[in-house]
């Protein structure tokens, strides 16, 4: 306890301390604490390895200075050379690529890696690690290859890879080799991407015939290469490895996959290699890997999150949108997306309207989407629609995500797979239908508004069953109730004439296909909503299937997911010979409806230092005011 006291009151005042794997005992002195009282906190914290752990004042921590004064960090790509970065590239960089000052991420890293270091770097996403990883990475490749700076100069061969770069998800990987490439277009380097989605044997094509120095992977489709000899893909003399977003990709279950790639690779005692790993977060897991790829003895941690920084989550105004029922959340959005749509037209200091709206399950993505390209049919005022989800060929969702980035306006309906790492700019609003499955989550989705200090909002349209679950999934967050949403409020049951928006919002839903409309129903009717009585789940769907999608019957499901519900649960209809539901013709509301429910060495230190979120003292976050 006394030692992670010690470390949270040093971390909140921005002070650095030395990492390294030493063998003794750590103690703080009187003195030191009273230096981190004293001290001012640094923007970004550059800690060198050395023999002991030792507190310092915010201005030794800074970046070091040399004789005359300035600082030895290089900060301008134009500087380059000066860290023994070839002419070609930093022309690349600055000439072709337009590229000027660094990041602080940017600067911290790359001079760090120059100098032969292995790198761990805690930063958010938005702040320019895919160029602070490629540029040291690259630049490896050249120095041990001098022809690779060159085009066609260097054989690249597909069983002898040089350098691999690690991403959690298809679009992030995309992304990275798109930039890569052109990083490398003034050189011989050969970058080729293999991400699961894709034809594995077109790539496999693709790349014994032209070679591969760069991979940039996802952990599965690298490990199905690796392990399967038949490939001809293998790294027998490695030089350089990337994990980017580390916490993320053991998020969502990489962790087997990065252990077994591990034992695919050379030793790095017997080929000596560089590691460079990117996370947003260091909790324990991350740690346990980067002990398993980070070479203890020579290593940097990078912080660069300033311990007097807002984070994004807090900067950005947060709403939470209550809906009466199911059947409520879509037309709710409508009216929400057309009011913003509207304020960004009459405020020539607004950006335009660019919203991502996230959904629980590949299927509401794929109904949400369909509904609002048939409204743009009949409203010229609405933006082009986009959607990513699982369900799309890989080069469908490549198409879609470069197309949403491009665009001044767009709306781009998504599950999961965007809500880390992606760079989309100028995107104004977040909007999270239905509840996130957990609150770090809802930090990373909302974390693709308001970057690069652009404004932006977020908002949580949710059932009001829903409501005691986000009360207690998402505590500490300054969301606010937003009230002034009328389609929110309305019992459509009870309507004598339907108003205009949900008539909108009926006449393009029905026109979905059938079996996109059982699938939203089934995938929610899963494991989506979690937290939530079973029987308001059940009718919660069967009044959204009914007074949304203009079904007499809620689709039949299974008798094993039935049985997983309860034989208690009402309102579930089990499947039969029946396979197709018809729909109830819109304009009138009779019939009935169905109803309403009522540490000791240098990792345990990065670990504990970094999960003090930026400096502040751990605390129970307190509980919603909505």
């Amino acid at each position: 306890m006394m030692k992670t006291s010690l470390l949270r009151q040093a971390a909140a005042t921005g002070v650095a301390f030395a990492v390294r794997p030493a063998h003794a005992s750590f103690r703080a002195s009187s003195a030191a604490l009273a230096l981190t009282r004293t001290s001012r906190p640094a923007a970004a914290v550059y800690r060198p390895a050395s023999s002991l752990l030792r507190f310092y004042s915010s201005e030794s921590a800074a970046p070091q200075t040399s004789d005359d004064g300035s600082s030895s960090l290089i900060t301008r790509f134009a500087d380059l050379p000066r860290l023994g970065v070839h002419d070609r590239l930093v022309n690349s960089l600055t000439s072709v690529l337009k590229y000027e000052t660094m990041t602080d991420v940017q600067s911290m890293t790359i001079n760090a890696a120059l100098a032969g270091k292995d790198v761990v770097a805690q930063a958010k996403t938005g702040t320019g690690k895919t160029l602070a990883f490629l540029v040291p990475t690259v630049q490896r490749l050249i120095a041990n290859q001098p022809e690779l700076a060159y085009p066609r100069r260097g054989q690249a061969r597909s069983d002898d890879i040089r350098a691999i770069i690690l991403s959690p998800t298809r679009e992030l990987a995309e992304q990275i080799g798109v930039e890569a490439k052109k990083l490398c277009q003034g050189t011989g380097v050969v970058v080729q991407t293999a991400v699961g989605g894709t034809q594995k044997n077109q790539m496999l094509r693709k790349t014994r015939i032209e070679g591969c120095h760069l991979m940039v992977a996802t952990p599965g489709r690298l490990h199905d290469l690796l392990s399967d000899r038949s490939t001809g893909i293998d790294a027998p003399n490695l030089e350089a490895l990337v994990l980017d977003e580390a916490d993320r990709m053991l998020d969502v279950g990489f962790k087997t996959e990065l252990e077994s790639i591990l034992n695919y690779l050379p030793h790095r005692t017997e080929v000596p290699r560089q590691t460079l790993l990117y996370s947003a977060t260091i909790p324990k897991n991350v740690v346990n890997i980067a002990r398993q790829f980070i070479n203890p003895a020579n290593f940097e941690f990078v912080q660069t999150v300033r311990a007097d920084e807002v984070p994004t989550h807090e900067r950005v105004p947060q709403f939470i949108v209550p809906c009466r029922g199911f059947e409520n959340l879509v037309p709710t959005l409508l009216e929400l997306t057309r009011r913003e749509i509207n304020k960004a037209l009459n405020d020539p200091e607004r950006l335009p309207f660019k919203a991502i709206v996230f959904l629980p399950t590949t299927a509401s993505v794929q109904s949400y989407a369909s509904i609002f390209r048939r409204l743009k049919y009949h409203d010229r005022a609405m933006p082009r629609i986009f959607d990513i989800h699982s369900k799309l060929a890989q080069s469908a969702r490549t198409r879609s995500a470069d197309d949403f980035r491009q665009s001044r306006s767009a709306i781009l309906f998504s599950s999961d797979v965007s809500a880390r790492g992606m760079d989309f700019p100028n995107v104004t609003h977040v909007i999270q239908v239905h509840l996130p499955q957990d609150r770090d989550l809802y930090i990373h989705r909302i974390g693709r508004t308001g970057r690069a200090g652009k404004q932006g909002e977020a908002y949580l349209l949710c059932a009001d069953v829903e409501i005691p679950a986000a009360r207690d999934r998402l505590p500490g967050l300054p969301i606010k109730r937003c009230s002034d949403l009328e389609c929110a409020k309305m019992d459509v049951s009870r309507l004598t004439e339907v108003p205009q928006i949900f008539e909108d919002i009926q006449g393009a839903a029905a026109k979905i296909p059938f079996e996109v409309v059982k699938d939203t129903y089934t995938s929610l009717l899963g494991n989506a909503i979690k937290d939530v009585d079973k029987q308001d789940v059940v009718d919660e769907l069967n009044n959204m299937v009914k007074y949304v999608y203009g079904m007499e019957e809620p689709p039949a499901v299974s008798s094993k997911m039935a049985s997983q519900y309860g034989h208690h649960i009402r309102g579930l209809r089990v499947a039969s010979g029946r396979d197709y539901t018809p729909r109830q013709e819109f304009g009138g509301r009779g019939g009935r409806g169905f109803g309403r429910g009522s540490g000791s060495d240098a990792f345990d230190r990065i670990e504990r230092l970094a999960s003090q979120d930026g400096g502040r003292r751990a605390r129970r976050p307190p509980p919603p005011v909505f």
